[in-house]
């Protein structure tokens, strides 16, 4: 059948729509801005998401060699504009926006960035004031960690020379801005942790823009300060600069020249304080002798020091008396002891078996010692034993008679 009807396949019809869009320029090279939802962050490093405005969306999506120059986390509410092109995907027959930029629509994205990684850390406990360490009262040793060529370090080395000259300044050069800071920011503090040359450091910078002062808000910067076994006073801008590290410090100064004075005392100031305690110290030494003074003064006016004879005739008289107490406490006692004795012995010879033989009575025991009890014990020519006072007799059983028993 002849037709003049052009037909085409699925494919040539998506084919023929992505070419399009491919050759339309303003597509290649376009902003728009809308709400991010539906956003998955895939394990590639590639970002999943929609952008819609109050009427329609487009699904969109953001490769991980883009992504990864992100200074912030893209979430869900989200408003952003977006950079990028428009391709149309074959397959499904549907478009897509690629983008290979994006920025916070209202709100700058390194200020974002600064709180998604400030509210992170805080909730791990990083800015808690019993984790931070305290300042040493005086320090022999400061390590700072700066920019060897900036006006942060001279003031530094300017206000503790001047305030106290007996500490030692070790300073560990290092970037202070840019990508490169960050690293040379964490050897520094490795360096003096490892090397144990410092008893405080200064870690910090002069004023300048949130884009300068961005080194001091990285992560990895942070969680080093935090972890320091040597405490870190961070200085970083004016006073009205906050960076991430100076929350996660063990002290925040809000100028260089300010942590040079809080790291260490005033010498005047530490003398007027040695001072007092020197004439504290006299002073409760001097009271410490006069209460034993007064107490030696005492002693030496007492009878036993003024009068030892007296005092020992007063004890002879006592040990005299205490003798003659203790010797008839004794006598005494024996008395008592011996007249019981004497009523236990009487009690016992009453009770001796030899006593009553003495009264006329005999014992009689069978030939093989027991003593004999009842006529049932014996028959006729059993032999007996007889003991008396003063001997023992030998018997022969004769004749048994059993006396009878009288019921009442």
């Amino acid at each position: 059948m002849v037709t003049d009807k052009i037909i085409l396949t699925v494919t040539q019809l998506n084919e023929y729509i992505k070419s399009k869009i491919d050759s339309d320029k303003t597509l290649q090279n376009i902003w728009i801005k809308g709400e991010i939802s539906n956003f998955v962050h895939h394990k590639t490093g590639h970002l999943y998401f929609t952008v819609k405005d109050e009427n329609s969306l487009v699904r969109s999506l953001m490769f991980a060699s883009s992504a990864a120059k992100l200074p912030f986390k893209p979430e869900n509410g989200m408003k952003v504009i977006l950079h990028g092109r428009v391709a149309s995907y074959i397959r499904d027959g549907i478009y897509n926006f690629y983008a290979d930029s994006m920025e916070p629509d209202g709100i700058g994205a390194l200020y974002i960035a600064y709180e998604q990684l400030k509210k992170r850390l805080e909730a791990e406990g990083l800015f808690r004031t019993e984790n931070k360490k305290p300042l040493p009262k005086i320090p022999s040793r400061v390590g700072v960690i700066t920019s060897p060529t900036g006006a942060a370090v001279r003031d530094i080395i300017h206000v503790i020379s001047r305030r106290f000259p007996f500490a030692k300044i070790i300073v560990y050069p290092a970037l202070v801005q840019g990508e490169g800071a960050p690293p040379q920011l964490i050897a520094g503090l490795r360096y003096f942790n490892e090397s144990h040359s410092a008893d405080v450091i200064i870690l910090g910078r002069g004023g300048g823009s949130i884009e300068d002062l961005w080194a001091f808000n990285n992560e990895q910067l942070a969680r080093e300060v935090a972890a320091s076994r040597i405490p870190v006073i961070s200085a970083v801008g004016h006073e009205t600069d906050f960076t991430i590290c100076d929350f996660v410090a063990d002290r925040r100064a809000p100028t260089p020249s300010a942590a040079a004075e809080i790291a260490v005392p005033e010498t005047a100031e530490l003398q007027r304080k040695i001072g007092n305690i020197v004439t504290r110290m006299a002073t409760l030494v001097s009271n410490s002798v006069a209460i034993k003074q007064k107490a030696l003064a005492s002693l030496s006016q007492s009878k036993a020091l003024r009068d030892p004879i007296h005092v020992l005739d007063e004890k002879k008289t006592r040990l005299v008396f205490d003798t003659d107490k203790l010797e008839n406490a004794m006598k005494l006692y024996t008395a008592q002891k011996k007249h019981q004795l004497e009523r236990s012995a009487s009690k016992l010879e009453a009770l001796n078996p030899l006593s009553v033989l003495l009264r006329g009575f005999s014992a009689v025991f069978k030939d093989d010692g027991r003593l004999l009890k009842s006529v049932d014990d014996v028959t006729c020519g059993d032999t007996l034993s007889l003991r008396t006072a003063d001997g023992t007799l030998t018997a022969t059983v004769n004749e048994i008679q059993k006396n009878e028993v009288v019921n009442t």
